[in-house]
């Protein structure tokens, strides 16, 4: 991979993407915020405090560069995930209606993935947008399902993992799939949840796919190479992505030239 900025053009052209790819970063480190704040083009933080999710609109609809602190984050959930609040009652009744009784919310939302404490601040960037900003801790695609599959796949072959296990939670979709990613260094395949659906604008039915930073090189190149070798489509190779992914190998749906 030469840059991310070629990578985006490539994943938006043979996946056929309809959004951005989103990279985040989870700052930390005072210095390596200030550095970028000093080399982003332009920065756009929220008006209002507002999801995670909704965080991401801007960079996978409208190709912006947002930041924010937990100022900007009205999402009480998100806030847990990312380590910015304890454990609540308010936490945990947020979750009743998910689950039987609050002993299990009380449960289900103790095992959800956290970010250490000390987060300074969060990026969410189109990925083409990122080169000398700054290296994505996560890589965040919202795709169709044949989309996912070929990242899926791409990711196996490439990290040499099989079968993949991701993680899903209630309530958390956006911000607990990135914050599992993160932490744990693995792929993350997940549905919108309940406050996503809506709030992130996924009505779409698009699926969450989330790919370590540390990864996302080694899946690109898989990806490359396929290219190289025939074309991005997994199920048909040779035609390109989504190309004739359809009733695969039927002999009755073939075209050929007018003479």
């Amino acid at each position: 991979m030469t840059s991310y900025k070629e990578a985006q053009e490539v994943l938006m052209k043979e996946l056929r993407l309809y959004h951005y790819p989103v990279a985040v970063k989870f700052f930390y480190d005072q210095a390596e915020l200030d550095a970028f704040h000093a080399k982003a083009p332009e920065i756009h933080t929220p008006l209002k405090p507002m999801t995670f999710c909704q965080w991401e609109l801007g960079a996978r609809m409208k190709g912006q560069i947002v930041y924010s602190d937990m100022q900007g984050l009205g999402c009480g959930n998100a806030q847990f995930c990312f380590g910015w609040k304890g454990l609540d009652d308010g936490e945990i009744k947020g979750h009743a209606k998910y689950t039987r009784d609050l002993d299990q919310a009380e449960r289900f939302v103790k095992s959800k993935s956290r970010l250490k404490e000390g987060l300074l601040g969060i990026a969410v960037a189109p990925l083409g947008s990122v080169d000398g900003l700054f290296e994505p801790d996560t890589v965040h695609f919202y795709c169709d399902n044949m989309q996912a599959y070929h990242l899926a796949v791409d990711y196996m072959a490439a990290t040499d993992t099989h079968p993949l296990r991701p993680s899903i939670t209630m309530n958390s979709s956006a911000c607990g799939g990135n914050v599992f990613s993160y932490v744990e260094q693995e792929f993350n395949m997940l549905p919108a949840c309940s406050g996503s659906y809506n709030a992130g604008k996924t009505e779409r039915g698009e699926i969450n796919v989330i790919i370590p930073g540390t990864k996302f090189g080694a899946m690109f190149d898989r990806l490359m190479d396929r290219i190289n070798a025939a074309s991005s489509s997994i199920t048909r190779p040779g035609d390109g992505f989504p190309g004739a992914d359809i009733c695969k190998n039927c002999p009755l749906i073939i075209f050929k030239k007018e003479k």
